[in-house]
């Protein structure tokens, strides 16, 4: 699985300060923490972070508090693959898929919690043989997010821009990706995952959604991070 850590945290920086997004504190543990230990109880176990941003800081630790990865004798493996200067999201993916040693890898963010089942949407991706598979979730009343649209086979139909909608399918920034196809495209050192990659070729490539009505959270905005607060005291997955 590639984790992508290594957003700034800009909305952020009026309750967190000078900390990457990942590493903002939920109940006195950093919130990477919980989307690590929730992927490796679905049986991941290597993880390849994806950094920037203070690197430094969430290597140390992962590597602190994740003693078992150093010493050998736990399943996970970690790997870091590390941005030199901002290559944008796709940039960032494609550097970490050359660390890839399997055909089809899971990524998702390290500041957003969407519990999709990782066992059934693999499968799904591997029996239609695509390119990129989206983990979409149903919303209602939101501004934050752009809306998906899927044909009856659930390959991609549109994408329509963020504004206010009283309901939809919005991406969940969840993805299977076949690593060698993507690796091929014709796509610069630096570029937007969303925009350069998924809203320009959706219709030339074999692209699906999978909707996954599962528990999502996204800390990028104050409100949000504080109700990450309340609801991970309680929260079983």
């Amino acid at each position: 699985m590639i984790l992508r850590a290594g957003g700034l945290g800009t909305r952020l920086r009026r309750v967190v300060s000078d900390l990457p997004k990942c590493m903002a504190p939920v109940n006195g543990r950093p919130f990477l923490s919980y989307v690590i230990d929730f992927f490796s109880r679905q049986g991941i176990e290597k993880f390849i972070f994806s950094l920037g941003y203070k690197h430094e800081m969430i290597i140390e630790y992962l590597e602190r508090s994740y003693l078992s990865i150093n010493t050998g004798h736990g399943s996970l493996a970690f790997e870091y693959s590390i941005e030199d200067h901002p290559l944008g999201t796709g940039g960032a993916i494609k550097k970490a898929c050359t660390y890839c040693t399997c055909d089809n890898i899971l990524i998702t963010n390290g500041d957003t919690l969407f519990a999709v089942d990782t066992e059934k949407i693999l499968a799904f991706h591997i029996v239609h043989d695509a390119d990129c598979t989206i983990g979409v979730k149903p919303m209602k009343h939101f501004s934050r997010y752009g809306v998906i649209k899927l044909k009856r086979d659930r390959s991609v139909k549109s994408f329509s821009e963020k504004k206010y909608y009283q309901g939809g399918l919005i991406n969940g920034g969840f993805y299977v990706l076949n690593v060698r196809r993507f690796l091929h495209e014709s796509l610069p050192g630096k570029f937007s995952f969303e925009t350069d990659y998924l809203e320009q070729l959706y219709q030339e490539r074999k692209m699906y959604g999978l909707v996954q009505d599962e528990y999502f959270i996204d800390i990028g905005v104050p409100e949000d991070y504080a109700r990450a607060q309340t609801e991970f005291r309680t929260l079983k997955f």
